[in-house]
Formats: C-alpha cells, structure tokens, sequence
C-alpha cells in the first residue's frame, strides 16, 4: 500500500466561506485513530541510530546500516507528501528515501527536534508545541506566564527573554537518546547556526556535551559534516545538522512555490553531494521535522469575542491551538469555541488529548498541566489566527501542526558510505 495514499474521500465545502461553518473531513486528514498506520515517528531515529552504531540492541524502529559514523541532517519543513508531490525535483531524496515517519503530534520544529533528540514523544519531554504555558514547578520567578519554545521569549516570539523564568533544564528535566549516547563514549558534533548557541531551546534539545560547528549555508553545512568525519577517531561519531531554508520559503511563499521549489533543488544538491562523500562505515540519515500545508481560510481569534470569552491564554500556533481558561470557566470556553468553530477544528477538553493519546502514550503529570484546559485542532486548510497577539506568523501562507498527512509525515532518507 503506498503510505500517503490518502483516507478515505470526503465531500468538499468552500474553505473560503466568510463565517466558521461546517467543513468536512480532508482526504488526506489522519487522526490520532490512524497513526497506527505510521507507527514510527522521528523519536525513533536516534534510537535505530544506536542500533547502527552498536550501542543498543536491534527493535521494531527503523533499519539502518550499521557503522561507526552517524550523520542526522535534519531539513526543516521536508514532509514527506510534498516530497512525493514534487518528487521529479529530488530524484536523490526519493531513491534514497526508506520509510514515511510521522513527525508527532504537533508536528512543529520545537516539538519535533525535542522528540528526535529524546527520543521520546512530548508527553514525556514536554515540548508540547510552538508555545505553552509550562506548570509552577518549572517557573523560578514572576507570575505563571506563556512560553515560545522555540524562541525561548515569554508571551509570544518577540517578547523578553525566557532563560530566567524558565531554564530550560527545568522545563525539560528527563535524559534522552542523545545523552544516552554520549554516555556511551559517542563523539557528538553539532552542525548548526551559530545563533542557536546558547539559546533555550539549544540547551533544552542538544544536552549533550559536544564539538558546536557554526554553519548556515549548504556549503558550510557540507564542509562541516565532511571536515568531521574525515578526521581519525577511534570513537564512534555522531553528527547532528540542521537546514531552515526550505521551511521558511514554505512559510513566506507557500510549499510547491516557485521558492520553495528552488530550495528544494538545494536540499537535493546538497544531499546527493554529501552521499557522493560518505566515508566507508557512515549513514547519513535525512528527515524533515514537519511538512506544510498551504492556508486558504483564516478565523481571528482576536477579533472574535466568543474565542476569547472566559480565556486567560492563548498558545500554539494557527493550525494548533492551547486555550486556557480563567479559573472556572473551562467548560464554557470549551463549549464556546466548540459552538464558534463548528467543523473547521477538533476542539475537545484537556482529558480527551491524554485519553486518546494525543502527546503520545506515556504524558507525565508536570506535562499535563502544560495542556490547554481546550485544545483545538484546526482542519482542512484552515487557520485559527491571532492577527494582534501574532501579527507575523498571522502573514504566512504556509503552516503547519496539525494533522494533516501534509503535516504530519516526514520521509527517513538512508544512504550508506
């Protein structure tokens, strides 16, 4: 069976309708009902990358050809429906590609990183999406407040630092496979912007002592990972490399754009050059950390009275939303975003997400206070926007979060020296 065929058609409506009115289902919409078709997600790559590198015993993950070296490149916004969309433009990227994963749920970068480095779902890292408001035991100071993950800002990505209020070492306290594998003597290299040093979200993922290589552009990424792998060790190698291009053309110019496009071809190369270069005894292992719908449909939480009656916060991002409620008032925000929204998102209470496992299977009791008291899930190409709290991100055309088989699956691209 191909593994983005899509569900089951359903009729269509108008996504373009002025007021919140029923939609139907996406045909290519999964829910937390069919993941079990995709039953590995990017919290199992490092753990087969252990397997390769003879530090754990072989699962049920993913296969990867073992070795001594191990190259993680992550490609921010590669999904793996737009990859089979546009496959005639990476035919590196769909030879190589061994398997769909499905990113987690939300699929967002700061989620979705955290998840691949801990290997674990956000249920237990606590992550649990663009932003959030974390629980008391993880505030040092000042009054209980949201937090942008991935900025590491409080109440939304331009405000004031987060490190103080919230070190990440307290927002995100259990150890993961990263560490495991430090622990193990693998040499960890890190091949990233050098703004991300030192950040929140840095410190929260990456906790691993390990070699930081500044590089932005595919050439300095290229050189970076290839400069390392081709000095002799005798320990085993990890390398962790990050590119963000693809995902903000997605962003600013829609996925399948004539940007997006260009970008693509520079994945393509840059991956297709690092396979021709792969010393013998290395894997290099290509994933996306979310896809990216294109939206067409955008509901303002900020000019709706209804969406913010009895609300105290607001978190998330457009295609995912955290609601938390005024003490009191959780059932009538429930009902009022419910009522407001009608079919153009999933909008159930706190308890629901944990009952269907939402966040993953296992959701720690410090996690689950960092759920909305209303979580809502946006459908088909709609958005739930914030056009004063969020004025940029309420600009994008493209997004992403939500459940979409667009958003949710990522390709695992395996390639061998």
């Amino acid at each position: 069976m191909d593994p983005l065929a899509p569900l089951p058609a359903s009729e269509a409506v108008d996504p373009l309708a002025a007021d919140p009115a029923p939609v139907e289902p996406t045909p290519t919409e999964l829910t937390p009902a069919d993941w079990h078709g995709f039953p590995h997600t990017l919290a199992d790559v490092l753990p087969a990358a252990s397997v390769a590198l003879g530090i754990a015993p072989g699962g049920a993950g993913p296969v990867v050809p073992p070795g001594d070296s191990v190259v993680v490149l992550l490609i921010d916004g590669l999904g793996a429906t737009l990859l089979n969309d546009y496959a005639d433009h990476a035919p590196t990227l769909r030879e190589l590609t061994s398997t769909t994963l499905r990113a987690g749920f939300p699929a967002t970068t700061a989620t979705s990183i955290l998840s691949l480095t801990a290997g674990t779902s956000c249920g237990v890292h606590g992550i649990i999406g663009y932003s959030f408001r974390p629980g008391d035991e993880c505030r040092t100071r000042g009054s209980r407040r949201v937090l942008n993950s991935l900025r590491w800002t409080l109440d939304n990505a331009s405000g004031p630092s987060a490190l103080m209020t919230y070190p990440p070492a307290l927002v995100r306290t259990e150890r993961g496979s990263l560490e495991e594998l430090a622990a193990e003597g693998v040499r960890v290299t890190y091949v990233m912007p050098g703004e991300f040093r030192g950040t929140g979200l840095t410190m929260a993922a990456f906790r691993a002592s390990g070699q930081f290589v500044p590089a932005v552009t595919p050439d300095g990424i290229r050189e970076a990972v290839l400069t390392t792998l081709r000095r002799r060790s005798r320990h085993r190698r990890f390398v962790y490399a990050y590119y963000s291009e693809l995902d903000m053309a997605g962003h600013i110019h829609g996925p399948g754009s004539a940007e997006w496009l260009a970008k693509l071809h520079v994945v393509e190369r840059l991956v297709a050059d690092l396979v021709s270069e792969l010393n013998d005894g290395t894997t290099l292992l290509v994933t996306g950390d979310h896809g990216m719908i294109t939206a067409d449909r955008a509901i303002d939480i900020d000019t709706s009275p209804v969406l913010l009656d009895g609300v105290d916060a607001v978190a998330g991002e457009a295609r995912v939303r955290h609601v938390y409620a005024t003490p009191g008032s959780a059932d009538d925000v429930l009902s009022g975003w419910s009522s407001y929204l009608g079919d153009a998102a999933h909008v159930v209470p706190r308890e629901q997400t944990i009952d269907e496992e939402w966040f993953g299977p296992i959701v720690s009791d410090a996690v689950a206070q960092r759920i909305g008291d209303v979580v809502a899930v946006a459908r088909g190409n709609t958005t739930l926007t914030r056009s004063t709290r969020e004025t940029m991100e309420s600009m994008m055309l493209g997004h992403h979060g939500a459940w979409t088989a667009a958003e949710q699956l990522v390709p695992l691209i395996v390639a061998s020296g």
